[in-house]
């Protein structure tokens, strides 16, 4: 059934974590200057991950809190949600993320083009800016990220009121890791509504991998989370 109201939980939540997350990039930069230190990633890491976990604690039981593609597919894969649904989640979180880039390039035009307003650029020197290195990590990154949502928001017996934490959790962590080599997407429209709204041809030739690995990963996790674990708990149910 064709939710509207969960498709603007989404689209907001979305928005939260495209205008929060690269604020924090944006704003590292005037406090730690240019290139990345530790405290510089300690508050890109903090700041994307808590915009996750209170997204989820806030719309969690509206639209299940998805804020990224490549957790919707692996849901509509498995029928925790359908087609239509879907299609409109999905609209809805990159109608959300470039509503959210456009807000920061009209409030920061100068100090947020330095940074492409959070975008992602591709895999970093420390993986010799190797695209198949950098399409692997994002693979596992969120393979990590859709195996713990489906082991807590949609697994049956997992403990609801953390749920909303240990996501967040696992978003800080796989920023704290990800960051320095890829970027850390494993979200396509958190990598589309920057590269959408520079214009810059580099972040478009790397624009593949940023939804080739986060979908592929999703897709995997979400398999075998599903038919092992999920499954079952919903037939004990």
């Amino acid at each position: 059934m064709v939710n509207p109201k969960a498709f603007l939980a989404e689209g907001i939540s979305t928005f939260a974590l495209v205008f929060f997350g690269p604020l924090s990039v944006i704003l590292s930069v005037v406090a730690f200057g240019d290139g990345l230190s530790i405290e510089s990633i300690i508050m890109i890491s903090l700041a994307h991950g808590s915009a996750i976990a209170f997204m989820v604690y806030a719309f969690g039981h509206i639209s299940g809190a998805h804020i990224n593609p490549a957790v919707t597919i692996p849901m509509m894969i498995t029928r925790k949600i359908g087609i239509a649904d879907g299609i409109g989640y999905i609209i809805s979180q990159i109608i959300g993320a470039i509503i959210a880039t456009a807000t920061l390039k009209a409030i920061f035009p100068i100090i947020g083009e330095k940074v492409f307003w959070g975008a992602h650029g591709g895999p970093s020197e420390l993986i010799n800016n190797n695209l198949m290195s950098g399409l692997v990590l994002e693979m596992i990154f969120t393979f990590f990220l859709v195996t713990v949502i489906f082991m807590t928001a949609a697994h049956k017996k997992a403990p609801k009121s953390v749920y909303g934490a240990v996501i967040g959790g696992m978003v800080f962590l796989l920023h704290l890791i990800g960051v320095p080599l890829t970027g850390a997407s494993m979200n396509p429209a958190r990598s589309l509504s920057p590269a959408i709204m520079s214009g810059d041809a580099g972040l478009w030739e790397v624009q593949w991998m940023y939804w080739v690995g986060p979908i592929v990963g999703g897709i995997i996790a979400g398999l075998i989370m599903n038919y092992l674990y999920v499954r079952k708990s919903e037939q004990e149910a």
